[in-house]
């Protein structure tokens, strides 16, 4: 007997095709999908492991660039905040006492701004404890821990701006390093908020505040009082905030009032 050949009709309707005819058409195609991702060098019978998806990965990066960037426009400052800036010298250094003038004179928000103080010093882990000569005129709630307290904690319920512990509280606390920690309120020897009688509380009011310089930049942001203060109060806060820091560490300090603009100050 001769041999037998076999011919796929491709054009024929699916359910009209043989099971064999069904298989040699499937190993047709896939032998064809093959070829369209075949790689120079390739033999016969050698398949793709991977395709590199440089290009691919180049346009995405650029798309997301473009995306991004369309909400980085140029900040615009209103027009009080420009006339205001008109009354600084912005190549000068400022004495403390003339920049506190300043700062009260170029306020132009309708309610009581806080006078604010921002210092960029070279060591990052300052952490301090100063007790201002002037109340900074932000009321501060001030919390001695107890059993209370870690069930709040335990909630991730932060309602208090000072958290003062006995020694035989901080074992409890300790868990709550990480909730507490970044935001200044885990207690300290340091800083005194660890305390041994109820009575050491009296000392945290509104003249207490702690400097310290944030999380991942060698930079210190305070306040020290309300623009509607008298000069005098707010120059003797900020004199003290700066003595309490090494003049060697402060490489520079600004005053400025809420929304207002700032001036820079010889240290």
């Amino acid at each position: 007997m001769g041999k037998t050949k076999t011919a796929v009709i491709t054009n024929l309707p699916e359910e009209k095709l043989s099971g064999e005819e069904k298989y040699i058409k499937k190993q047709k195609e896939q032998a064809e999908k093959e070829k369209k991702v075949r790689a120079p060098g390739l033999g016969g019978g050698q398949r793709i492991a991977s395709v590199d998806p440089g290009p691919i990965v180049e346009e995405t990066k650029i798309q997301e660039k473009e995306s991004t960037s369309r909400w980085r426009r140029p900040r615009v400052r209103g027009n009080k905040y420009k006339i205001a800036n008109t009354k600084i010298d912005k190549k000068k250094l400022y004495e403390i006492n003339e920049a506190v003038e300043l700062v009260q004179q170029t306020s132009y928000a309708k309610f009581d701004a806080t006078v604010e103080m921002h210092i960029n010093v070279s060591k990052q882990d300052i952490n301090l404890r100063v007790n201002l000569p002037h109340s900074t005129g932000v009321e501060k709630k001030i919390e001695i821990a107890d059993d209370a307290t870690i069930k709040k904690l335990k909630q991730g319920k932060i309602d208090f701006d000072i958290l003062l512990a006995k020694p035989e509280m901080m074992p409890k606390i300790v868990p709550f390093a990480q909730l507490l920690g970044p935001r200044g309120l885990m207690p300290n020897p340091k800083n005194g908020t660890v305390i041994k009688t109820e009575k050491e509380a009296n000392q945290f009011s509104g003249n207490n505040v702690t400097v310290k310089t944030e999380k991942k930049q060698p930079v210190i942001h305070t306040t020290i009082g309300k623009v509607s203060f008298k000069k005098e109060k707010l120059l003797e806060n900020a004199q003290t905030i700066i003595k309490e820091i090494p003049t060697r560490q402060i490489v520079s300090c600004y005053l400025s009032s809420t929304m207002g603009p700032s001036v820079k100050v010889k240290v």
